[in-house]
């Protein structure tokens, strides 16, 4: 039953000589790894206007926003063309972490890496409740069970990628490309009534925002954060470079391509998106107050702008739906890039080996499975708030963006191939701006997100929960690599010496005497001349009947038997393997557990599970081996 289960949720496995044929052409890649930056528009410009909107300052925000995008457009420029150069250097992937490890130093380069994973599980939290507010936009009744469409849809990706890496990007192709579509329909429909001169209908007309600018400091105080939250268009970017083995050979030129169709595609958006919310007077709908049918508004500037070019028809809804589709499925770039950064690590011996183990169909499991536990818990705790999620997000990428950039620079001075002052001038001018942006991010979002109630105390959130998350995870690998180094010291086998031959005394536990207990006796007997059995007293009326059988079933193996005034099998049963070890020093006491398997899975929730209790105890004590006898029942 469950292999059945488990064949139709994540398919057939495959077998290792396929993993070049699941790789993905660019058609299939593009979707697979540049949902997360086009999805980001879906929300970029609205982050922009927030800025303003909150200081009430909504014309300025109108009037400013296209310039602002205009620049973060120019950065993404000069990031893309820093990344092609990564690319190309670096066709294993690995991205910032591998090209920062190599020119910077291990220390720099597991700060990338502990950036770039802190910023995946955002990626997918903040996808996921992107991507539930577009839902809500249409249908504000929905508000009260966010969290909880929030934690179906991480469950959908999820079991989306441990199918394998081919039919996640079949899956997720049609969302990718249905958005772009439609958007891009949008805007190209929205530009036409501007040129055409046809009447345009804000959707905010009466909305009370002062047109009055700000002067000074406060002026770019507003220019800086509207900049920080637009720039969370840029997340996503360093994905292609991370996942270039995922890619048909040629690799390195598939992978530079596709993140050049990504950038160009991701500028066209967001400039479009941007000036189509000062026309048609977009505006964030926390700050509106408007309540439908009960509810309180939630609409996004993209629900508020295919309202003012299409109104409330069927092209809306489409649009909607489309959007939600590449939100929610936009975690999926997170979702090939956490689990494969992860298992580089690993194999570094920087994180848990498990990491770089390949599933069944041939995708990292363990990685996927703890992203999605991670992004769940965020999602959870933050309530499934994009904008509480927000201040979070973007901060680790910059900081990756900021050191990839500069390590190509040191490496193009290096190495000083064809057009190497170009390459490291923009490269290095990239990596001060990024750094600027870094700055700016954490500083305007430093305590900017909501208070999360502790007890009676109230926990401010905000970007400084990341810039002191990443600098704890560096400390958790360096402590990871550190374990497997001395372990490697312990285990590694300099010459050759006899070894003293290991001796070994045999436990039986037993619970009673049937089948399985004679099977495990048996087993028992092959292990060792010391071969005892040990049964916990918990009713003194059974133990008569016991000892009775055991003489006529015990095989002639003697038994042990202890009282247990408290009725516990645990604690007698380990002070008792204890004065074993020191009974015969040196020898390694092996505890046969005998167990019997039910014909149905269902069977074991009518057994007692004290066996799998003791096996739990017993497992970290020293010079102790567990094994299990099986015997296993018909009906």
């Amino acid at each position: 039953m469950f292999a059945f289960i488990r064949r139709f949720l994540f398919g057939r496995p495959l077998e290792t000589a396929r993993q070049k044929h699941e790789r993905l052409p660019k058609f299939l890649a593009l979707p697979v790894f540049a949902s997360d930056a086009v999805s980001s528009n879906a929300y970029a410009t609205e982050e922009i206007l927030l800025a303003f909107a909150l200081a009430g300052s909504g014309a300025v925000a109108w009037k400013l926003s296209l310039p602002i995008t205009a620049a973060i457009v120019v950065l993404l420029a000069i990031v893309v063309i820093s990344y092609r150069l990564t690319i190309f250097s670096y066709p294993q992937g690995g991205g910032s972490y591998i090209v920062t490890r190599e020119n910077l130093g291990t220390s720099f380069g597991l700060v990338a890496a502990a950036s770039l994973l802190t910023d995946y599980v955002l990626t997918v939290a903040v996808s996921i409740a992107s991507g539930i507010a577009a839902i809500i936009s249409a249908y504000p009744s929905l508000e009260e069970s966010r969290v909880l469409l929030a934690l179906a849809a991480i469950l959908l990706v999820a079991l989306g990628n441990l199918r394998g890496l081919r039919e996640s990007g079949t899956l997720f192709a049609i969302p990718t490309y249905g958005f772009i579509l439609c958007i891009g329909v949008m805007i190209v429909s929205g530009l036409f009534r501007v040129i055409s001169g046809a009447p345009i209908t804000p959707v905010h007309q009466d909305f009370p925002l002062s047109p009055h600018t700000p002067v000074g400091i406060g002026f770019w105080f507003l220019v800086l954060r509207a900049f920080a939250g637009g720039c969370a268009a840029m997340t996503g970017t360093e994905a292609v470079a991370d996942g270039i083995p995922s890619f048909r050979p040629p690799e390195s030129k598939n992978a530079a391509a596709t993140l050049v169709y990504m950038a160009l595609i991701l500028a066209f958006l967001f400039l479009g998106i941007s000036y189509l919310a000062s026309v048609y007077h977009a505006v964030p709908s926390e700050l509106t107050g408007e309540v439908t049918k009960g509810h309180q508004s939630v609409e996004t500037v993209v629900s508020q702008i295919a309202r003012g070019v299409f109104g409330r028809g069927w092209f809306y809804y489409v649009i909607q739906w489309m959007t939600a589709a590449i939100l929610i499925l936009a975690a999926n770039t997170a979702y090939q890039d956490f689990p494969r950064l992860s298992s580089i690590l690993a194999r570094d011996r920087f994180t848990p080996r498990q990491f770089a183990s390949i599933g069944d169909r041939l995708v990292f499991s363990n990685g996927i499975a703890v992203l999605s536990t991670l992004a769940a818990l965020l999602l959870v705790v933050f309530g499934g708030d994009t904008h509480a999620l927000i201040p979070l997000y973007a901060v680790g990428v910059f900081i990756s963006f900021t050191l990839s950039q500069f390590s190509m620079s040191l490496r193009q001075r290096r190495l000083k191939h064809a057009g190497w002052k170009f390459y490291s001038g923009v490269s290095l001018f990239g990596s001060c701006v990024t750094a600027i942006v870094a700055v700016v991010i954490a500083s305007m979002k430093f305590t900017a997100g909501p208070k999360i109630p502790i007890g009676r105390f109230e926990l401010p959130t905000g970007a400084y929960i990341v810039l002191l998350l990443i600098p704890m995870i560096v400390w958790v690998f360096l402590k990871i690599h550190r374990h497997y180094l001395d372990v490697g010291d312990q285990l590694r086998i300099t010459e050759f010496k006899e070894l003293p031959r290991v001796r070994s005394t045999a436990i039986v536990l037993a619970a009673g005497i049937h089948k399985g207990t004679m099977q495990a006796i048996e087993y028992a007997r092959t292990l060792s001349h010391d071969c005892r059995a040990l049964y916990v007293e918990i009713d003194p009326s059974e133990t008569p009947l016991i000892r009775d059988r055991w003489e006529q079933f015990g095989l002639g193996i003697p038994l042990v038997i202890l009282e247990s005034p408290y009725r516990s099998v645990v604690g007698p049963t380990m002070d008792y393997l204890e004065e074993a070890k020191k009974e015969r020093p040196g020898h390694i006491v092996t505890v046969v557990v005998p167990e019997f398997v039910p014909a149905k899975w269902w069977h074991n929730i009518l057994h007692n599970q004290s066996a799998l209790i003791l096996k739990l105890a017993l497992m970290f004590r020293k010079n102790i081996v567990v094994t299990n006898v099986r015997y296993y029942l018909e009906k």
